[in-house]
């Protein structure tokens, strides 16, 4: 009989990171949250302009107190894992990290995405890696740094999670699922060095790759001495890129199903055995990225609760108290929004005065803006289900799933207006959770990699389905038709 194990996460998301804990066996999941550190980032002047940065010191500082505290609070610790958002990464030379590492919402990334282009178009470049085209996207970000002559001094890049994981242990190793968002990953799942040469960026910037359920190494014994940490605790690969992650924790038929993983972004897709590299999915600028057991996540970003955040923090630098529960209560009250805007327009991508953007947006379509905060909130919850649905449309018709139900996991499944209104404009049933879906996938993977689960993705969903159940939102009878989804 397989005994159940302990397990921490290291889940580092867009604007905090934490530490959970989870008891974890067949059918068995108990968490808790252990540890949460903000996640702010770092402008920096640069003898040209201020730059966006990543406070990557800070949060490995607060990932090990988190550790600490688990471990004083959870004798028996098994193993930890480290996951984060994507593309991102740190240059090092010697094993030392040569700066604070760029936020992907830094300015730089649209000059290296010219780059790239003046090299390679991307019909060459999708037919290499499969990736929808998004100017952060981690290859861009190299081009970038290539033109400010880093490359010529660094002798390796570690994505952010393999970062976290080298402090801990030592050890460098590219995780596989997140690798398959830099560009360089071919769809053969191997670095692609071609490309690499292609691109004018030097090869084997990254090291080796690693699958998630492998063992990192084991936590330093300086390291665990200073911060009290368990000798010797393993540090275990995991689907380190947080969607990866979350879809580990989705109890779906991928045969029927697609999903949305709603955070700072939102990724909505469905998940194959093998990539679709056809010019209708490089056009409708979707992307092929490896999953757990060498799935396939087949999605698309789309923005996510990036814009309602942005707008709270923008009326609270403004002096206001901002209840956003009761402000989504006013919202659901309102009448639905008689035009919805475009989340992907690029002007909604930096920090900055949010409930202006969206009022210019409706302007200079000569469109009434919402004229309250409730009406702006919901305005922007039912953009954002529009961007979602017209997403599980162009997943379902574009790789043929014949999707039946939509799962919607991360922070968004807290948000019933946006459950509610998704469900309508799909006119599918939505399931709403698990919320901690990416913490979830993380300590999963790590359980059986240690003997506490057995079997593949399919086994692990199925064992751990009655501990993932959700909230059920069905379309109510006055929503839209619902719109055939087959392969175009």
């Amino acid at each position: 009989m397989t005994d159940t194990g302990t397990f921490a996460a290291i889940d580092l998301g867009a604007t905090s990171g934490r530490v959970m804990v989870a008891e974890v066996g067949p059918g068995v999941l108990s968490m808790r949250e252990v540890s949460r550190f903000a996640n702010d980032p770092v402008y920096l002047w640069n003898g040209t302009r201020t730059a966006m940065h990543w406070d990557l010191p800070g949060l490995f500082a607060g990932a090990c107190a988190g550790l600490a505290e688990a471990a004083r609070a959870t004798p028996g610790l098994v193993s930890v894992g480290v996951d984060s958002w994507a593309v991102d990464y740190g240059l090092l030379r010697d094993g030392k990290l040569l700066g604070l590492p760029y936020h992907y919402r830094d300015a730089r990334c649209a000059a290296g995405a010219e780059a790239v282009h003046a090299r390679l178009s991307q019909e060459r470049i999708f037919a290499r890696n499969g990736l929808q085209f998004l100017d952060f996207n981690t290859m861009f970000q190299l081009a970038a740094d290539a033109a400010e002559g880093m490359l010529d001094v660094a002798d390796q890049a570690l994505l952010i999670p393999d970062l976290i994981g080298y402090w801990l242990t030592g050890a460098a190793s590219t995780e596989r699922t997140n690798a398959s968002t830099t560009g360089l990953l071919g769809v053969d799942g191997r670095w692609d060095v071609e490309l690499e040469a292609l691109l004018g960026l030097p090869a084997g910037l990254f090291p080796g790759l690693a699958d998630p359920g492998a063992e990192r190494g084991r936590v330093l014994p300086e390291l665990a001495a200073r911060v009290g940490l368990p000798a010797g605790l393993p540090v275990t690969t995991v689907a380190s890129h947080d969607t990866a992650s979350a879809l580990v924790a989705i109890p779906m038929d991928a045969g029927s199903a697609a999903y949305v993983s709603c955070g700072t972004w939102a990724l909505v897709g469905v998940e194959l055995d093998d990539p679709v590299l056809s010019a209708a999915a490089r056009t409708a600028n979707f992307t092929n990225e490896v999953g757990a057991d060498g799935r396939i996540r087949f999605l698309r970003n789309v923005m996510g609760l990036w814009i309602l955040s942005e707008s709270v923090r923008r009326w609270q630098r403004d002096g206001s108290h901002v209840d956003l529960a009761a402000l989504l209560d006013q919202a659901a009250a309102c009448p639905p929004t008689a035009e919805v805007f475009d989340g992907d327009d690029p002007r909604f991508v930096e920090p900055g005065d949010m409930p202006g953007r969206i009022g210019a947006w409706y302007a200079e379509r000569g469109l009434p803006a919402p004229a309250s905060r409730p009406e702006l909130v919901r305005a922007i919850v039912e953009s954002l289900a529009a961007g979602f649905a017209r997403g599980v449309e162009e997943s379902a018709a574009l790789s043929g799933i014949p999707v039946e139900t939509v799962h919607l996991v991360g922070g968004g499944a807290r948000n019933r207006l946006l459950c509610q209104l998704l469900a309508d404009r799909v006119a599918r049933p939505v399931i709403a959770g698990p919320v901690e879906a990416t913490a979830i996938g993380n300590v999963l993977i790590q359980a059986r990699s240690h003997g506490s689960l057995q079997g593949d993705l399919t086994d692990l969903r199925g064992t751990m389905a009655p501990a993932l159940a959700g909230l059920r939102f069905e379309p109510r009878p006055s929503s839209r038709r619902r719109a055939p989804a087959g392969r175009v």
